[in-house]
């Protein structure tokens, strides 16, 4: 598939009729072209057709797909052993900082995806027609240039100025655009980018030896199919290790029903109410830009009204139908994390505060709400291993349990890993029964990060780290360190100054705790202060509230599910190493007190596994120094903390 909607060489683009390239451009556009975009194409073409004479070789490109990111490229030159990214403001007067973000942006997109660019040299140049000349500086770091600005007079003069550099070797423009597009969007960014209409395939990455997400989606398509057919009603367990996919999968599933099969009314449903209040968030603003862009009206109240019936909080949901004994309009569910569904006292405890009487676990009564079917429906859930954070979470096991007892005969399809890893059910008899009574399916397990695309053995490294095996974690992070950084420091200030650093274009950085890390509040980190997650997580480096900012700290129960690009994580002694093991404490009143429950202490490990594989591209870990004045801040043990991180091979800065 083409991936601009004009391309040739530099020579025969100088020479072609203006008329012919736009009509190129305006037939490959798949909306009616607005009288701006058209005015801006011509002013576009004029311009480079002026200065680009003087270029006998290279190749130009119009409009390039950059699909994870739902945009185009202006325009690509490449020239000799340079790939010249340009961004056009026709008509700007100054070089505004959003548009030189989302020009680094498309860089950063093709650098990390974009395997014909990943050891290329990549220059960002934002061009102002209007804007007064810039003194540039030309500075490189890993291939990346620092963005140049131009305007429409001097762009000639940059790239000439910028070939100076070469080191007289060519890329071949033919290689280049037909190598292998891998992209690894964030969960927002894919969201988006499904909400607008782009496949699977197109926005994720598709390594010959990961299970991808479009088998993934096939095996799942193929269950509800067979389940209509045969009016039949099934439920199926997806697993995935972190950050491997499992709510694409979800929301993949979810889009793609709601559009082809409108009488389904897949939904996806979350207890996850970040998740869901920033995926909604990021619909609804895509949306509406996307509109304005197309010169259409759309109020944000009316696009919520859609992004809110796609993705719904499953407490709304299992209230809904509490209501009333009617089989819901829903025939295909997704279930975001169902892991974490409530225990049959938790939800019998939370319905008895409001005055209701409950005698189901969670999973129990979602499974009975879709039994009321008289003949198909379909439930999907999405399972993360050991990563129940909180009290009352029922894990796996209450699911199988609840089908176990009260529904024989629903069909049931499980990932292949459930009956073979602890993380997903450690009851020795439900995985018996599984193995007897259902159905295994191996495309129900993703296997592979794609949160992290530098690298794949992150989630093995903090497995390590957080099972104290100081000697495997060494090792795999010798692996990973050029890949993925991973560092480690006692002071604040230079966490800060590392995630500043190392953040480029619209890339979001952001400080992350334990809830139960209390005593980070002399230093100014506060785990009680609550944040509105829509803010943090999509609000600019402008806004206090957002993660950029460094003043608010997101805690696992607002981060699980999602992701930021660098994380500093800064790290209590409500988990610290001492005596050769973790120990577990909890802060209450004024001191620490220790954690005996088993359960508990699974709950904070896997708080601190879930803080640790939030980072898609780099993470930073503060231990304080504590304080020899206040004993509920005792330097020994962060100190002990900081030894066992440091032998795992995490460097100081």
């Amino acid at each position: 598939m083409t991936r601009s909607y004009y391309a040739n060489s530099i020579s025969d683009f100088i020479s072609e009729d203006r008329d012919k390239i736009l009509g190129q451009l305006i037939r490959n556009h798949h909306f009616t072209v607005e009288p701006l975009q058209r005015n801006s194409w011509i002013k576009q073409i004029d311009i480079l057709k002026s200065l680009l004479r003087t270029f006998e070789k290279g190749k130009i490109y119009f409009e390039f797909s950059i699909p994870r990111m739902g945009k185009r490229v202006d325009n690509i030159l490449i020239i000799q052993d340079f790939i010249f990214i340009l961004e056009f403001k026709v008509g700007e007067m100054q070089y505004p900082k959003h548009a030189i973000e989302q020009t680094v942006d498309y860089c950063l997109d093709l650098q990390n995806f974009h395997e014909g660019s990943h050891h290329e040299k990549i220059v960002p140049i934002l061009v102002s027609t209007k804007a007064p000349d810039f003194k540039n500086i030309f500075e490189i770091n890993e291939n990346l240039f620092e963005p140049l600005k131009a305007n429409q007079h001097n762009i000639n003069e940059i790239i000439n100025q910028t070939l100076l550099l070469s080191n007289s070797q060519e890329i071949n423009p033919s290689n280049w655009e037909s190598s292998i597009y891998k992209p690894t969007p964030t969960i927002i960014e894919a969201s988006q980018a499904l909400y607008r209409g782009h496949t699977v395939s197109e926005i994720s990455r598709s390594d010959a030896g990961a299970i991808n997400l479009s088998r993934t989606t096939e095996c799942i398509n193929r269950i509800i199919e067979n389940s209509k057919t045969q009016n039949k009603k099934s439920i199926c367990f997806l697993t995935g290790v972190p950050g491997a996919g499992k709510t694409l999968a979800g929301l993949n599933i979810a889009n793609e029903r709601r559009k082809a099969h409108k009488d389904e009314n897949a939904v996806f449903l979350s207890g996850n109410g970040p998740l869901v209040y920033v995926l909604r968030e990021a619909l609804v603003r895509d949306e509406v830009q996307q509109a304005k862009e197309k010169g259409l009206k759309l109020t944000k109240k009316n696009s919520a009204i859609k992004a809110n019936a796609f993705i719904q909080n499953i407490h709304h949901f299992r209230d809904d139908n509490l209501i009333s004994n009617q089989a819901p309009d829903e025939k295909v569910v997704i279930f975001d994390e169902a892991q974490r569904a409530w225990t049959k006292e938790k939800a019998g405890s939370f319905m008895r505060s409001k005055g209701k009487d409950f005698q189901m676990s969670e999973p129990e009564f979602l499974i009975d709400v879709m039994n009321r079917h008289e003949n198909y429906c379909t439930i999907i859930c999405l399972i993360g291993g050991g990563q129940e954070i909180n009290t009352g979470e029922a894990g796996l096991s209450e699911w199988v349990i609840a089908l176990k007892n009260h529904y024989p005969n629903w069909e049931i399809y499980y990932s292949n890993l459930i009956t073979s890893d602890n993380d997903y059910l450690d009851d020795k008899h439900l995985m018996e029964w599984l193995k007897e009574n259902c159905n295994s399916e191996k495309d129900l397990h993703l296997a592979v990060s794609i949160r992290s695309f530098r690298s794949e053995k992150i989630s093995s490294f903090v497995h390590e780290v957080i099972n104290g095996n100081h000697t495997f974690a060494n090792s795999i992070l010798n692996e990973i360190n050029n890949v993925f950084p991973i560092r480690i420091t006692r002071d604040i200030n230079v966490a800060k100054d590392w995630l500043r650093k190392n953040k480029k274009g619209s890339e979001r950085i952001g400080i992350v705790g334990s809830s139960g890390g209390r005593r980070l509040r002399p230093i100014g980190i506060d785990v009680k202060n609550e944040i509105t997650a829509e803010d943090w997580f999509l609000n600019d480096s402008s806004d206090v509230r957002s993660s950029h900012y460094l003043e608010l700290v997101a805690t696992e129960f607002d981060i699980q599910g999602l992701e930021i690009d660098y994380v500093c994580l800064a790290w209590d002694i409500n988990f610290y190493y001492n005596n050769g093991q973790w120990n577990y404490q909890s802060f209450e009143g004024t001191k620490w007190k220790l954690i005996n429950n088993e359960i508990d202490k699974s709950y904070l490990r896997n708080a601190y596994r879930v803080l640790m594989t939030r980072a898609r591209q780099g993470l930073i870990i503060f231990i304080p120094f504590g304080d020899p004045l206040d004993p509920t801040r005792p330097i020994e043990l962060y100190n002990n903390t900081y030894q066992f991180l440091s032998s795992c091979g995490i460097p100081t800065i």
